[in-house]
């Protein structure tokens, strides 16, 4: 692409996705034919970095993988998830768009090579000195953003009874802050008790000098997802009296589930002030959803403009149990196109692609956003409860959704400018 084919607008994100390339970490060497593939010196580092953390006692996972007396019994089903990909859970498309994203856990081609190698070669144990020390984790009920400065919790304990219709409702808490603060970190939590019965909780914060009842969204909790850890120098503000709004969503199942969400803050210290205020919005929004049984590929498309120059630091899929996959792709206002992520889906991991700085989309004002879903109402979908039923827009999981949650801070024209000459600059000394 050249700039006489976009412009220079088209040019900064076409950048952006060549950069993403060029700055992928150097994947690991093949394994040798020669070199024997053992679990303590091959598998168990993989293990640790990408799987362990929820594969363990007392986490989310159905087993632990911790030790190879662990691991040995499960080495066909880990070469099978790992080979499709499906394991560990990260689902956006190397071979489309930006690449570059921040705790990125997914396997390289030479790691899958390596399990699939070894489980081959019959699971072999290896020498016992080569394995590597054992990690340390936190407690499965610490909070994934680090100990909060702050805790709001909803204003009293829910019950969830044990049969009971789907709840929706906002709840409502004083922050109890008593000065404007910061926020460069925020996660929205369950209590352990109540998991179950979340579907999910999106918190939001009230602005006390206002009259018109708005309120600026913190953070959302679904499955499978952690808090928000904001870029640098970026941060969301919660002013002296605030309320906090909690959006829940209950589901029964079975037994009588009492939960206490709370949202835990981090801040920025007394008197910093982020230089950017972080946007996290619904992007392409379609309610007009028209999904027959049995359909294993239907598309819809959503829109969104962007009012103001953007520099995009995340993107994250929204869809129900049909769905399948989703694109983000920018229209730029010359008419030209990028397709900037894509994304399958897993209605159990509800993942924040969080783009590294200095390869994230760079958008012109009037860019508009379009977003592409595509939803499985097929028996191969293994979240269908039933493919012989339509489906359509709606708030249970068993209804269907299409947006994309977009975090971006807005760029003055200058500011704008700045970063595109950055990143010229950066792919200049790259050749």
């Amino acid at each position: 692409m050249s700039l006489t084919q976009h412009g220079r607008a088209g040019f900064a994100v076409a950048l952006v996705a060549a950069l993403g390339f060029l700055a992928a970490p150097a994947a690991a060497q093949a394994p040798d034919e020669a070199h024997e593939l053992t679990f303590t010196r091959d598998v168990a580092p993989i293990l640790q970095r990408s799987c362990q953390e929820c594969h363990r006692t007392g986490s989310i996972a159905p087993m632990s993988l911790l030790t190879y007396e662990e691991t040995r019994p499960w080495a066909r089903s880990i070469r099978e998830k790992v080979v499709a990909r499906t394991m560990p859970p990260w689902y956006v498309d190397k071979n489309i768009g930006v690449q570059g994203f921040k705790y990125d856990y997914s396997l390289s081609d030479e790691e899958i090579e390596t399990i699939a190698g070894w489980v081959d070669a019959g699971a072999p144990r290896g020498n016992p000195e080569d394995l590597p020390a054992p990690r340390e984790f936190r407690d499965i009920a610490e909070w994934k953003i680090g100990e909060p400065d702050w805790i709001v919790e909803i204003p009293e304990p829910f019950v969830v009874a044990p049969e009971a219709p789907n709840w929706w409702g906002d709840l409502y808490s004083d922050s109890g802050l008593t000065e404007d603060r910061w926020v460069r970190a925020v996660e929205t939590k369950p209590s352990i008790e109540g998991f179950p019965v979340v579907h999910h909780a999106v918190t939001s914060n009230s602005d006390p000098e206002s009259d018109d009842d708005d309120y600026a969204f913190l953070n959302e909790y679904a499955l499978g997802k952690n808090g928000d850890i904001f870029p640098d120098g970026t941060g969301r503000l919660i002013k002296a009296g605030a309320q906090i709004k909690f959006n829940m969503h209950y589901a029964a199942i079975g037994v009588e589930t009492t939960d206490r969400t709370r949202v835990g803050l981090q801040f920025y210290p007394k008197g910093v002030v982020p230089e950017r205020k972080l946007i996290s919005a619904h992007v392409g929004d379609d309610e007009d959803l028209d999904i027959p049984a049995g359909a294993s590929n239907v598309r819809h498309d959503g829109y969104y403009r962007l009012n103001e120059n953007a520099h995009i630091t995340a993107f994250q899929a929204h869809l129900h149990n049909l769905g399948k996959r989703q694109c983000l792709e920018a229209i730029y206002p010359d008419n030209s196109k990028e397709i900037l992520s894509c994304a399958d889906w897993d209605f159990g991991w509800h993942i924040v692609y969080n783009y590294e700085d200095h390869v994230a989309p760079l958008l012109p004002k009037g860019t508009i956003l379009h977003v592409t879903s595509w939803h499985d109402n097929s028996e191969a979908n293994r979240w269908n409860d039933d493919p012989t039923n339509w489906a359509g827009f709606g708030q249970r999981s068993s209804d269907e959704m299409s947006f994309a949650w977009v975090s971006w801070y807005e760029l003055d024209d200058e500011a704008f400018e700045k970063e595109v000459e950055a990143r010229e600059t950066l792919a200049d000394n790259d050749e």
